[in-house]
């Protein structure tokens, strides 16, 4: 796999790690965004990880009117656009329509496709008509193998900057499980899959309108993706997850997250 043909200006070494896509869950302003990149980038630099900035300009997923959905579509744009030309890394965020695509081609280098809307045709044909890499997410009720018909919509617009992201099942109304053989099936595809533990650990449709999660299963659910020989790996961090403004029940503490990527480390370079 040659990641950086997959996104152009990833600082890829030549040690076979993993990627890292790390970030809050949604833009609240610079001043919280820029240094948790900052802090993701020192942690990535000192182990060799190829890291990409992750934040959601906007949440147009909520389960509840008053949730929290953004600071303003330009505005968060522009924040994400900043931070990748303050730090000189890539940046991805999701779009949610077709019309979205071109104008956060603006400003990111990854399209996100969410993985409620996985089967969307014209948004997936409007990502990959921007050129852009476009990392698609399974839906929670498909299988890997069903994913190969998302690439081939991205692929029959001329665009082979392609990632798969498994980010779980659901599992009744109100929890998801990870079925480890969906990142196998997908990387038959040829293209790089990566696991998305933050919404792999999400309790969704709960009574309250609020979505749960186990944080405390993070480091389980990403060892097991790395041994399972996932190429990449997703994961939401902010400094303190209890006053985040959008899934702070089941992101990392910002704190914990160079212990942790050091233990992923050595588990990658002990099966490779």
């Amino acid at each position: 796999m040659d990641l950086n043909k997959i996104i152009p200006g990833i600082k890829h070494t030549s040690t076979n790690n993993f990627f890292l896509f790390a970030g809050p869950c949604v833009i609240e302003d610079e001043e919280m965004a820029l240094p948790i990149a900052e802090r993701i980038l020192e942690i990535t630099n000192r182990l060799e990880i190829p890291f990409v900035f992750k934040a959601s300009y906007r949440k147009a997923n909520r389960s509840r009117l008053d949730s929290f959905s953004g600071i303003g579509d330009e505005k968060a744009l522009n924040i994400l656009k900043s931070i990748s030309e303050k730090l000189n890394i890539p940046v991805v965020t999701d779009i949610h329509t077709a019309e979205e695509a071109a104008i956060a081609a603006e400003y990111v280098d990854v399209l996100q496709i969410p993985a409620f809307l996985c089967r969307q045709t014209d948004l997936l044909l409007a990502a990959g008509k921007t050129g852009k890499t476009v990392n698609i997410k399974k839906g929670q009720f498909l299988s890997g193998e069903s994913m190969q018909f998302a690439v081939d919509k991205v692929k029959s617009v001329g665009n082979e900057k392609i990632m798969l992201t498994e980010r779980g099942n659901m599992f009744g109304y109100g929890d998801m499980v990870v079925d480890y053989r969906n990142i196998a099936a997908m990387q038959k595809t040829g293209y790089p899959v990566i696991l998305d533990i933050t919404h792999s650990l999400q309790q969704p449709n709960q009574t309250s309108g609020l979505t749960g999660g186990k944080p405390e299963l993070i480091e389980l659910i990403a060892k097991a993706g790395i041994a399972a020989g996932s190429d990449g790996i997703f994961l939401e961090t902010h400094p303190n997850p209890a006053i985040a403004k959008s899934d702070g029940a089941n992101m990392l503490k910002l704190d914990l997250l160079e212990g942790l990527l050091d233990k992923l480390v050595r588990i990658r370079k002990a099966i490779i």
